[in-house]
């Protein structure tokens, strides 16, 4: 059985279309182009992660973010910012790197608070109405292993830009059965890997939204 590693974006990728996702990331023969949404997301989560963490002002341009990281930055406990987490397919703790790691993931903040703990994940689109809690599902999966003494897991995406925050708790119960689906989300893409089959799954990102220009499918300019 092949070695896969995986975290919620790949996994994304993969059911979002199989053949995007071997050229990203088996073949890295194309690049997924850093657009300005991403340049900016990533400016952003820099900015919120070295002001709670640090006390690191924020620039003035973007100084309206301020009251909800102030927020954050004032709540007791323990805080980890951008807490690197990694689980082995047995679904036991372990380094980020480690060599038997299978799932990765990446908590702009964690929250320790005694028996309970707090998550955010921060969103720089300004709505908030197609919000993806399933990030949140299997980060709090994670870190109630990381973090054992855990009997709560209070978990948000905070979009910055639209004063939203869409929030979900979690209880460590019945863990067992909240893996199941995931773990069969994965094993497709274990499948595709083992018999390397990477069919195109037509979607709209198909309409010049996709790197992958040789696809048939790919009706951007790049493919006449």
């Amino acid at each position: 059985m092949a070695n896969i590693t995986w975290s919620y974006s790949s996994l994304s990728l993969y059911q979002q279309c199989p053949k995007k996702y071997y050229h990203l990331k088996v073949a890295k023969d194309i690049k997924e182009p850093l657009g300005e949404a991403i340049v900016f997301g990533n400016t952003i989560h820099k900015i919120a992660e070295e002001y709670v963490g640090k006390g690191i002002p924020i620039p003035e341009k973007y100084k309206e973010i301020e009251p909800a990281l102030e927020a954050i930055r004032n709540m007791e406990g323990e805080k980890l910012c951008e807490n690197k987490l990694g689980l082995t397919a047995d679904l036991e703790p372990c380094g980020f790197f480690d060599k038997k790691v299978w799932w990765r993931g990446i908590a702009d903040i964690i929250i320790l608070q005694g028996d309970r703990a707090l998550t955010i994940d921060y969103k720089t689109g300004k709505k908030s109405q197609y919000a993806d809690l399933k990030q949140l599902e299997v980060l709090s999966l994670a870190i109630f292993k990381h973090f054992p003494q855990v009997k709560k897991v209070k978990a948000g995406l905070m979009f910055l830009f639209a004063d939203d925050f869409v929030k979900a708790d979690y209880l460590p119960d019945n863990q067992e059965e909240a893996w199941t689906p995931w773990i069969s989300e994965v094993g497709q893409l274990q499948s595709s890997v083992e018999n390397n089959v990477w069919n195109a799954k037509p979607n709209f990102t198909c309409r010049g939204w996709c790197p992958v220009t040789s696809c048939v499918h790919n009706q951007g300019k790049n493919n006449g």
